[in-house]
């Protein structure tokens, strides 16, 4: 049995490669660091975006486990042009998972990424793992493993957020774990 912790990073200052956390998304991570350190992980796997990395530090340095950046984790390119209906597009991504629109790519091609980062961390001998990404691309993932997800579980995802997600064999089950704590 694995156990993926599905992460999405802390409040950032904004949606850019390099763009950091903000105050109170350095205090998050401070929680999140809390948090994790009650669960056992064994590995970690991040987006190589700033604040992807920025909010799994605190838990890697007191963990002292090592931060694997993977590409395929990085957020989702919805269109390479500045869309003023970006809300509705995405919507419409996850009704048609083959749609895309320009310079984009669809909800298809981003899982198909995502699920392939995850199938490496699957086949390592490390029981659990924590899996550092963004809210798009977090809920294709959680998708992947129960078709429940879609465009209304991605507009309810917190910064931070976590799903625990446990598989055995073909048989997996998604839980949300991040908020029911006092405090988060």
């Amino acid at each position: 049995m694995k156990r993926l912790y599905i992460v999405r990073h802390c409040s950032a200052t904004g949606q850019a490669a390099d763009a950091p956390l903000t105050v109170d998304g350095r205090e998050q991570a401070n929680l999140l660091s809390d948090f994790l350190s009650e669960q056992k992980i064994d590995a970690i796997l991040s987006s190589p975006f700033v604040r992807a990395i920025q909010s799994i530090e605190p838990f890697a340095k007191r963990a002292n486990l090592h931060v694997q950046v993977d590409e395929r984790l990085s957020e989702r390119v919805l269109s390479s042009e500045p869309m003023d209906n970006w809300l509705d597009g995405l919507q419409q991504t996850f009704s048609d998972f083959e749609m895309a629109f320009d310079g984009g790519e669809s909800s298809g091609q981003a899982m198909k990424r995502a699920v392939a980062a995850l199938g490496e961390v699957l086949a390592l001998n490390q029981e659990s793992a924590a899996v550092v990404t963004h809210g798009n691309l977090m809920t294709l993932l959680l998708r992947y493993f129960d078709e429940r997800f879609g465009f209304e579980a991605w507009a309810a995802l917190t910064n931070p957020d976590v799903y625990l997600v446990t598989a055995s064999g073909s048989e997996s089950t998604v839980e949300r774990v991040w908020g029911h704590h006092e405090g988060w």
